[in-house]
């Protein structure tokens, strides 16, 4: 990965351009195919990797409404397409939505992906209700961690995994007991309605028998190899939206969610920062806030 100049994006019919203040990464997307081709399968080398955006609209294509010049937005971008690890990005605006202007752009970055994914997975996929119990796995994670704290406020048990240096963390988010996946042994957890895997391999196949009859396991690592006796498995990938978003917006401002961001970095560590392993999610912060910016 280097930095290079390419040419302005172009908005298309329905897109906005943003003006970049902050951008989060997943780690393992320069392993995607779509970081490295369009949706016809075709090269579009060099592209620009990042699909968490948050910044101000500069620019708006034909057609495109419901956002304005000068709003603050935040949001998921399209797979296929360049993404935010840049100072302006094209987006389709039904992928964004208003950010409010007492949530800084470096935690609004850290939303989109592991916020939407943390509920899709617990309650799109997951069913999850009051009184149920929860096992997710990477707790004190980027996703694990939103997880947690949504599943806590919807009333249900959270039991989460770990290494033990993550233990404190994820006792602080909310967790009622936390397994060292190291030192202890995943079957101690007993069955449980739902399990939400964000790590995949031998932890996704033995997570499967702890699931008792009519529950549900959900991950995002791969599809499950090993299925419930009696349940569900459910493998997905996140989906933009924008309702969801504004949710997740407005519970950040209550206090009732807190992402958890590591490190912060400018554009020109971008490349040093997808070999990190840092806790918490790591965000890259390309300008700051202008006056006039608005809600």
């Amino acid at each position: 990965m280097s930095l290079t100049d390419l040419p302005y994006p172009h908005a298309a019919e329905n897109d906005v351009v943003v003006r970049v203040h902050a951008a989060g990464f997943t780690p393992g997307e320069l392993d995607w195919p779509g970081t490295w081709t369009d949706r016809a399968g075709r090269d579009r080398t060099p592209s620009v990797p990042g699909h968490e955006v948050s910044g101000v609209v500069v620019g708006l294509g034909y057609g495109t409404t419901g956002l304005s010049i000068g709003q603050r937005v935040f949001g998921l971008t399209d797979w296929a397409r360049n993404g935010t690890l840049a100072e302006y990005v094209a987006v389709e605006a039904r992928n964004l939505a208003p950010l409010p202007a007492d949530i800084d752009h470096t935690v609004a970055a850290a939303l989109p992906i592991s916020g939407l994914t943390a509920w899709q997975g617990l309650f799109d996929h997951g069913r999850l209700t009051a009184g149920q119990t929860v096992l997710i796995h990477g707790a004190a994670g980027g996703v694990g961690s939103l997880a947690v704290q949504l599943a806590r406020e919807a009333g249900a048990r959270v039991i989460g995994t770990g290494r033990a240096k993550d233990r404190e963390r994820a006792l602080a988010l909310g967790v009622h007991t936390f397994l060292d996946l190291e030192t202890e042994k995943l079957q101690d957890t007993g069955e449980v309605d739902l399990v939400f895997d964000v790590i995949g391999g031998e932890i996704l196949d033995r997570s499967a028998a702890l699931v008792r009859a009519g529950g549900t396991l959900v991950t995002i690592a791969e599809p499950p190899r090993v299925r419930p006796e009696d349940g569900r498995a459910v493998f997905f990938v996140v989906e933009p939206d924008r309702a969801r978003l504004a949710d997740l917006a407005q519970r950040v401002r209550d206090g009732r969610l807190t992402p958890v961001v590591g490190a912060v970095r400018p554009l020109a560590e971008a490349p040093v920062a997808f070999t990190e392993r840092t806790p918490g999610k790591t965000i890259i912060r390309i300008a700051e806030d202008r006056t006039g910016d608005r809600s």
